[in-house]
């Protein structure tokens, strides 16, 4: 099968495309037959090596943390079976033709393959963060980096539970935050003030899905380390601010999919690049505005 493989820590091209062997699905796995997958900036630093201490890969290594496809084979054991569509968390690449899977769950009819390769990771984020920090209805949450695919899906859960989300983001995305019932705040230099301006109360809880060093004005916003969490800031760490990580489970694509389907939650799509073109899919991802979800459209 084609996969994208990486021998050696680097740059995006380091990145090529690949014949390896067809993976053969063990007890509780299938084998998806991968329409698409998609990309995430883990993948970049992954790839660059400044996660290696996180996370141990083998060479040739194929990235990847997210799919959505046809189960193609079946182990003993598996809860799916040949012809099923699912989506969810590869155990081997995503950038792959096949990838081998246990945590997965139905594809909705009416979700497209690349919409489905998008909820994984920012919908398990999402939902996470938002239980770690307890928002309630009536209270106002912050969000910085509203526009991203987690920042973006957290705030319009938070939108629908009741509170007033606070979201930080560039200029030309706070009309769509508007439009999904957030108050938009553009990022950047003054933001702290700008938050001030747009709440008449306290922030009552904080999400960092932009780790862009707003750790520090955060705590000074709530005037307390606590109800403040981040996904993207390694300073949490010298602050004593949580730092989470993620649960991969089908209970939860399954709470992912509800919000999608009965409330109309959605993930902004980027670009859908090809296979053969995931060096240039990650070099759109490290430039850190690709405008949506990138993700690999697999046949």
């Amino acid at each position: 099968m084609r996969a994208t493989t990486f021998s050696a820590y680097g740059g995006p091209e380091v990145l090529q495309l690949s014949e390896v062997p067809v993976p053969e699905p063990g007890p509780g796995q299938v084998r998806l037959a991968v329409r698409a997958a998609g990309i995430n900036p883990l993948d970049c630093k992954i790839r660059n090596g400044s996660k290696r201490q996180n996370f141990q890969v083998s060479f040739p290594h194929t990235p990847g943390f997210e799919v959505a496809g046809v189960v193609d084979a079946a182990g003993e054991g598996a809860e799916f079976a040949v012809g099923d569509e699912v989506f969810g968390w590869p155990e081997t690449g995503g950038y792959a033709e096949y990838a081998l899977a246990k945590a997965l769950a139905p594809k909705p009819a009416g979700i497209s393959w690349p919409d489905a390769a998008a909820l994984p990771v920012a919908g398990e984020t999402a939902l996470r963060v938002l239980g770690l920090l307890e928002v309630c209805e009536g209270e106002t949450l912050l969000v910085h980096g509203a526009s991203g695919t987690v920042g973006r899906f957290a705030a319009q859960v938070a939108v629908a539970q009741g509170a007033t989300v606070i979201g930080t983001a560039g200029s030309r995305n706070l009309d769509d935050l508007k439009s999904l019932g957030v108050v938009p705040v553009l990022y950047g230099d003054g933001w702290e003030e700008r938050v001030r301006e747009a709440t008449p109360g306290p922030v009552d809880a904080v999400c960092d899905a932009a780790g862009h060093g707003v750790l520090s004005g955060s705590v000074k916003l709530r005037g307390t380390k606590d109800r403040i969490v981040t996904i993207a800031d390694e300073a949490a760490y010298e602050l004593g601010i949580p730092y989470s990580g993620p649960e991969q489970s089908r209970e939860v694509l399954t709470a992912i999919v509800g919000w999608v389907t009965d409330r109309g939650v959605r993930i902004a799509q980027g670009k859908s690049y090809p296979l053969e073109d995931a060096a240039a899919a990650q070099i759109e991802s490290e430039d850190g505005h690709p405008g949506g979800k990138l993700t690999l459209a697999i046949s």
